[in-house]
């Protein structure tokens, strides 16, 4: 069934702003929008996410998860690496449960607000280029949760191999035989990659395959190998395991943010305990892009901030 899809009048009335503003909250804010035959539409479920994504106060919530009886939820930024370390807790911990949902790193924070999750993965990066997550989640939550490493990972782009379009860097991608493969609004790697665009002076109704979204890292790799996109945002260890070209922009930090409510909960110290044993640092190692030095440290609160 076709999403519910409003006009630019519509869209403005809905938001409560001027027509004019709405063509600069595209542009300037990712509103979302696509235009057909040379018009803009607005899928409204993507506006309304949009909204929820840019709000900064929330009332608190009374829902409250049950004690921890076997069962642990983790939402937020999907990772080859968790992947495989959820794997590894379900072999480890027999009659225990971990389970993931795939939500991006700000429905991650958004999950764990609302307390449907134990634990959320992020990696949003800060406007100062340096940190990671703090300020979203001091914005998403009263109080600040606890913030685990998980991994440092490597993040760029994913081109196919040999590189037969010739792209050395971002602004090749504004060839007009270039396709491109995003992810969603939600994700850490779009405001990498939305950050980037930016940084060039690209504007994203030049970049063909812009609003092409699909839901994971691997996705993208798929979409690069098909042939049916040449370049993507992604990890290196996609690329790495897919045997496609990369070019390296940052290495990253991916958290756990996790309530100080439940950060003794059993199945979540069990799940950290599993970032210090020998077998997760070995599958890192097997899969180049990982750096696992600092897997299973707290990096909120720390001495400056208590």
């Amino acid at each position: 069934m076709m999403k519910k899809l409003l006009s630019t009048k519509e869209i403005a009335e809905f938001l409560g702003v001027n027509e004019k503003m709405v063509y600069s909250l595209v542009s300037e804010k990712g509103l979302p929008a696509s235009k057909v035959t040379g018009k803009w539409i607005f899928p409204l479920h993507l506006v309304e996410q949009w909204v929820e994504a840019h709000t900064l106060n929330y009332p608190e919530t009374r829902q409250q998860l049950p004690p921890y009886d076997g069962l642990l939820i983790i939402t937020g930024s999907n990772d080859l690496l968790l992947d495989k370390t959820i794997s590894l807790f379900n072999r480890n911990f027999s009659g225990d449960i971990t389970v993931f949902a795939n939500l991006g790193s700000m429905g991650g924070l958004q999950a764990l607000r609302r307390n449907v999750c134990h634990i959320a993965t992020s990696h949003l990066l800060q406007d100062n280029g340096d940190e990671y997550n703090f300020d979203f989640a001091g914005k998403e939550f009263n109080k600040m949760p606890v913030v685990v490493n998980f991994c440092r990972r490597e993040q760029g782009f994913l081109i196919q191999k040999g590189n037969p379009k010739k792209i050395k860097k971002i602004n090749d991608i504004s060839k007009n035989d270039v396709r491109v493969v995003n992810r969603s609004l939600q994700t850490g790697t779009r405001l990498l990659f939305d950050k980037e665009l930016d940084k060039a002076g690209i504007e994203t109704k030049t970049v063909k395959g812009y609003d092409h979204e699909v839901n994971s890292h691997m996705e993208v790799g798929l979409e690069v190998l098909s042939g049916r996109a040449h370049f993507g945002p992604g990890i290196r260890p996609v690329a790495t395991l897919l045997e496609l070209d990369f070019i390296p922009l940052r290495w990253e930090r991916y958290d756990l943010l996790i309530t100080k409510e439940r950060f003794f909960d059993k199945g979540i110290q069990n799940f950290i305990g599993l970032l210090q044993e020998t077998e997760f640092k070995q599958i890192a190692e097997s899969i180049n892009g990982y750096d696992v030095s600092s897997s299973g440290k707290i990096v909120y609160p720390n001495e400056t901030s208590a």
